[in-house]
């Protein structure tokens, strides 16, 4: 089974810059796996609380993550600065999911690419509810034409 290419940085609408830490290297020299989520998780939740999407405290209706996945395609390590590319994949009535790029800096294609699904929930019962509307209009501002 051949693997798709990796993606480019043009088919992400959003970015975050990452730095990498020392202790984001494991045993092999370069940086875990785990690492990767941490970053997705970073860079959609940055975009969120930029947008003025989230608010930690106070939101009534919150993402929670339902779903990730990482494919990884060539090592990064520390003392590498990356970008996180984002892009909204697939809007449901109330899921989300997010598609990233883990880019080294200056470089133009992915060095790993993950996804991500939030579904929307009422916070205080933890029941799923719609995207609301200001929420939804942000994230097809960085959808890609021809997803979903």
């Amino acid at each position: 089974m051949s693997r798709p290419p990796p993606s480019t940085r043009d088919r992400y609408c959003y970015f975050h810059g990452i730095t990498t830490r020392w202790m984001d290297n494991d045993v092999f020299a370069h940086v875990n796996n785990v690492v990767y989520y941490s970053w997705i998780d970073t860079a959609v939740n940055r975009f969120l609380l930029e947008r003025g999407l989230l608010d930690l405290a106070r939101s009534e209706v919150v993402g929670i993550v339902a779903e990730t996945g990482c494919r990884y395609l060539s090592q990064i390590a520390y003392p590498d600065d990356v970008t996180i590319g984002l892009r909204v994949a697939r809007l449901g009535r109330s899921s989300v999911q997010y598609v990233a790029g883990v880019f080294r800096m200056g470089e133009q294609q992915a060095s790993a690419e993950g996804h991500f699904v939030h579904v929307y929930v009422e916070r205080a019962s933890m029941r799923p509810v719609p995207i609301p509307g200001f929420i939804r209009a942000e994230m097809q501002k960085i959808m890609i034409e021809g997803e979903e």
